[in-house]
């Protein structure tokens, strides 16, 4: 069952992650192509719309991390206490900062048809906070501080 767990927990993070991080990537530019273009509004609409559904999608990654911890018995370790801190500072950049702001430059983008740069850079340092956080939870679930594995 723990291999099972396993297995989900990490399709869960490649197929749900995977999709917000780049898409999150992406967008800035894309908001600047479409303004400096006057094009491409349904471009960056999509890629709003891949980050809000794929972090929807994105809960299960926790939930079936926490379901392996337990059923490994690894549920008080160091590094899996970390890795749970750092992905609940992951959702909170993506739910306060990444998706409302994508939400802003997607209004401002539709009904004026202009955009400050300053708004994508800001949006880009977020995004980049976001993939951070995930690619250190991601290191920790490689390297297991203190595993047996003897990895």
């Amino acid at each position: 069952m723990t291999k099972f767990l396993l297995a989900l927990h990490v399709l869960a993070a490649i197929v749900a992650v995977g999709p917000v991080t780049v898409a999150a990537s992406m967008f800035p530019p894309a908001v600047r192509r479409a303004h400096e273009e006057a094009t491409g509004v349904g471009t960056v609409r999509l890629l709003h719309r891949i980050c809000r559904a794929y972090a929807a999608v994105g809960i299960a990654v926790p939930v079936l991390g926490v379901a392996t911890g337990a059923a490994m018995g690894v549920l008080g370790d160091a590094w899996l206490t970390a890795s749970m801190a750092l992905t609940a500072a992951a959702a909170g950049v993506l739910a306060a900062f990444v998706l409302p702001r994508q939400g802003e430059l997607l209004e401002e983008l539709t009904g004026r048809g202009s955009v400050e740069r300053r708004g994508t850079v800001q949006l880009a340092m977020f995004t980049g906070v976001f993939n951070l956080l995930w690619a250190t939870v991601t290191v920790l679930m490689i390297v297991r501080p203190g595993s047996t594995t003897g990895a």
